[in-house]
């Protein structure tokens, strides 16, 4: 009886040791992302294929993810997270979900204003001025301050002062200019708008090449797919309007990024790493830019998007993503003061 009871243990033993080891082995990478793109499938497939390391994603918005993450606790499978916008990485920082990320690699090929210590930003879009060709001299919107100027009055539309992509902006320009001025210039915003925000950057364009508003503010990644389309409708669109690289005379024009990186608890560090490390590879570049019309961060990549081309140069801020993060709560407080909701 003793040894029916030895025999059984020790193969029960055997058994979860051998499930342990095989669960140490396991080449996954638990991904939770906020990036709603389908172009970012061959991304994920081509990592797969080149490590051997299983993408098992997760999708959903922002605040969902993160809230998620910190309520599985020291028991999340999440290994890292990917984001849009650096206020929102900076949210995933400040509630103290990010490991600090030490690797030579990350360090050589992303410039250090585009990263922080425990998350790094792997493309760029640039917030741009839209105006309304024939409505609009684009000679009187070369500067953010110039959507301040009262000769815009009741001709600019915007999407909602609580998002992200206006919270950066707005942050870009309290480190250059201090609180006063950005709220001097968030006040000249509001005075200027032709309708109350509402909707994206895509309806902003829209509604420029409408006529119901004049000018307004809009990620060159949007403009990028509209210059993609085959459709008429976007054609005239893109037809309809004129774009504008704001401050090339100052501090160049504000980008902002997409970016991630590896969580406190993850399970399966070696392969979060590795991951990060292969969205700063040549390769994984280009999809960002080929993909989703979005620039590298990593210098010097050559990419084959006719609509970025055709966009052309610009002279970009240099200032730290790390700023951005500091003054978003400042820069929603003053979009709160002044009114634009």
């Amino acid at each position: 009886m003793q040894l029916s009871f030895l025999r059984t243990f020790i193969a029960v033993a055997l058994a979860s040791a051998s499930l342990a080891g095989a669960q140490a082995q396991e080449k996954v990478l638990n991904l939770y992302s906020a990036r709603h793109y389908q172009t970012d499938e061959a991304l994920y497939g081509n990592f797969t294929r080149q490590t051997g390391i299983t993408v098992k994603r997760i999708e959903g918005k922002e605040d969902e993810l993160l809230e998620r993450i910190r309520n599985e606790g020291a028991n999340s499978p999440a290994d890292v997270l990917l984001t849009v916008d650096a206020a929102r990485l900076a949210v995933a920082h400040e509630m103290g979900l990010l490991a600090p990320v030490r690797s030579k690699l990350l360090e050589t090929r992303i410039p250090a204003h585009l990263r922080t210590d425990d998350w790094f930003a792997f493309s760029l879009r640039a917030r741009v001025i839209v105006y309304a060709k024939g409505v609009v001299d684009p000679q009187t919107v070369q500067s953010y301050a110039d959507l301040a100027n009262p000769r815009l009055r009741g001709k600019l539309c915007s999407r909602s002062g609580s998002h992200p992509y206006n919270l950066s902006l707005l942050a870009s320009i309290i480190a250059h200019q201090g609180e006063a001025k950005a709220e001097e210039w968030a006040r000249g915003v509001v005075a200027n708008f032709a309708r109350a925000p509402k909707g994206g950057d895509t309806d902003q364009i829209r509604s420029v090449a409408a006529g119901e508003c004049g000018v307004a503010l809009a990620n060159t990644y949007y403009l990028a797919r509209l210059m993609r389309s085959d459709k008429a409708e976007d054609r005239k669109t893109i037809e309809r309007i004129g774009i504008v690289w704001p401050d090339q005379n100052g501090s160049g024009t504000h980008v902002n990024v997409s970016g991630g990186g590896m969580l406190k608890t993850a399970p399966h560090r070696e392969a979060a790493i590795k991951f990060l490390e292969y969205l700063a590879s040549d390769e994984a570049q280009r999809y960002f830019a080929d993909g989703n019309n979005e620039w590298p961060v990593v210098p010097g990549v050559k990419v084959g998007n006719p609509a970025l081309d055709a966009l052309g140069k610009f002279k970009a801020d240099n200032l730290p993503v790390g700023s951005l993060a500091t003054y978003r709560a400042k820069a929603q407080l003053i979009f709160d003061r002044v009114g634009h909701r």
